[in-house]
């Protein structure tokens, strides 16, 4: 027993590295994260105090709990069979599969990440970028909400600054959780924006067991009272008019919606509008391709950089201007509890057929209510008006169509922003926006339109398009 046992060196290094991560594992790691998981507890209980729609348990809870909850959720272990015998693979084979599937989609929501860098960063880029304005809010009845409820903010989809202006402007109420396509999928990217909470979709995928567990895990999101945002669009728009809704997330909000349960869904729509979309010509060249014609502007990197650096130099030298103003406004929400006993329906016994048309009638109001909150801004009030003319309109005259069109929109209930409640402030940042970029052009006191360019004037006169016949008919009825 007290004999000397010879070892050689390096078994006794492999041996003690050994042991030094078994005592981490066992003794100092686990008190590590009881200290940290304390501290973001107490974290997250300072955020309640403050935010008006509270982070739910949900929101915070492990991301493996949420993955293994969402495997072996009885709908999804269903599915799981079916696909097994449907694909003539193993049901071992088709779990993994799932749980690949459920790893890709939950997130893994960081406070300090969201409040502490995110919210931050957000508003660096907005304000540093455009002139943010809160538009309008239907402030007594947003009071009427329940902080535990879970909220749905349903928004109109412009440009990939939606995201951070949104994030932004409700950065003081609540932590959002986004759907973000495929897009976002790139090594260090996704990590960053897993731990803002947001989860990834794969919009257009017709694998059926995929399906199912993004139908559980928005279920079991909305179930747990998460604050999400949701752009039913389902893309960025791409003539700037608003686009029919698509019904794949909102059907799975409602699929398995209980009136009865003590939380509630509720919706709330929000209008975005901007002075300058920064993908507005990327986005026309886009739907040209698509309809089969040449594309006047396509990506190009070093195109890109050029402008990048132009305004850089414009900003040292005084001479430039921030991309106008960028409007958000907050509708009345809308109750998914009080909205199904209203139509006396209960989405969780009807057959598809039904089901589908009952999700396609609830999106059409949201994307009705949404389409009724978007600003009116200064460019698109003067692009509006230079594209009703037929011909060049001096000043005098442009001032006066855009009075009218103000006078229109106001008569007919919607939200237009008057910087300064100047008029004449708002039609001279709208024209410069538009004669900076060469859109619209002055010679002899006329100002008309650069032909090359009534595309992109049109994509911003249709970001209020769907107003004007509303409009039309207030004054008729007048």
């Amino acid at each position: 027993m007290t004999s000397t046992v010879t070892l050689p060196l390096w078994l006794v290094v492999i041996v003690g590295v050994l042991s030094v991560m078994a005592a981490l594992d066992h003794l100092l790691l686990p008190s590590a994260r009881w200290v940290m998981r304390r501290r973001l507890n107490r974290a997250i209980d300072e955020l309640n105090t403050r935010l008006k729609l509270r982070i739910q348990p949900f929101k915070v809870a492990k991301r493996q709990s949420l993955i293994d909850q969402l495997v072996f959720d009885p709908e999804v272990l269903r599915e799981i069979e079916a696909y097994a015998v449907a694909h003539k693979m193993s049901r071992a084979a088709v779990q993994d599969l799932a749980r690949e599937y459920a790893r890709e989609i939950v997130p893994s929501f960081s406070a300090y990440a969201y409040f502490g860098i995110g919210a931050r960063i957000a508003r660096f880029i907005s304000t540093a970028l455009y002139r943010v304005r809160l538009g309008y809010m239907d402030a007594d009845a947003l009071k009427t909400v329940d902080p535990d409820s879970s909220v749905i903010f349903v928004i109109n989809h412009r440009s990939n600054m939606d995201y951070v202006l949104v994030t932004f402007m409700v950065s003081a109420s609540s932590a959002l959780s986004y759907a973000v396509g495929e897009w976002a999928r790139v090594w260090l990217l996704q990590s960053v924006i897993r731990s803002m909470g947001a989860y990834f979709v794969r919009r257009d995928s017709g694998d059926a067991l995929y399906r199912r567990v993004l139908a559980r895990y928005v279920h079991m999101a909305v179930a747990g009272g998460l604050a999400q945002a949701v752009f039913p669009e389902g893309g960025l728009t791409r003539d700037g008019k608003l686009q029919p809704p698509k019904f794949g997330l909102i059907g799975y909000m409602v699929a398995g919606f209980d009136a009865s349960a003590a939380r509630d869904a509720v919706f709330v729509p929000v209008g975005i509008n901007y002075d300058r979309v920064l993908e507005d010509r990327l986005q026309l060249g886009t739907l040209a391709k698509k309809q089969g014609a040449t594309p006047r502007h396509r990506f190009n990197f070093i195109m890109l950089m050029r402008a990048f650096f132009s305004h850089i130099a414009l900003r040292v030298r005084g001479r430039w201007y921030r991309f106008g103003y960028a409007c958000v406004s907050f509708g009345a929400p809308l109750s998914l509890r009080k909205y199904v006993q209203e139509r006396g329906i209960d989405f969780r016994t009807m057959d598809h057929d039904t089901r589908f048309a009952e999700t396609e009638r609830l999106a059409k109001v949201l994307m009705q209510r949404v389409g009724a909150v978007v600003p009116v801004l200064p460019v698109a009030l003067v692009a509006t008006a230079l594209r009703q003319a037929a011909a060049p309109l001096s000043l005098l005259e442009l001032k006066s169509r855009v009075l009218a069109l103000t006078q229109l929109f106001e008569a007919a209930d919607a939200h237009v922003h008057i910087p300064r409640g100047d008029q004449d402030y708002a039609i001279e940042v709208g024209l410069r926006m538009l004669t900076l970029r060469h859109l619209v052009e002055e010679a002899d006191g006329l100002y008309c339109v650069v032909p090359e360019e009534i595309a992109l004037l049109d994509y911003y006169a249709n970001s209020i398009a769907h107003l004007l016949p509303v409009a039309v008919t207030v004054q008729a009825a007048e």
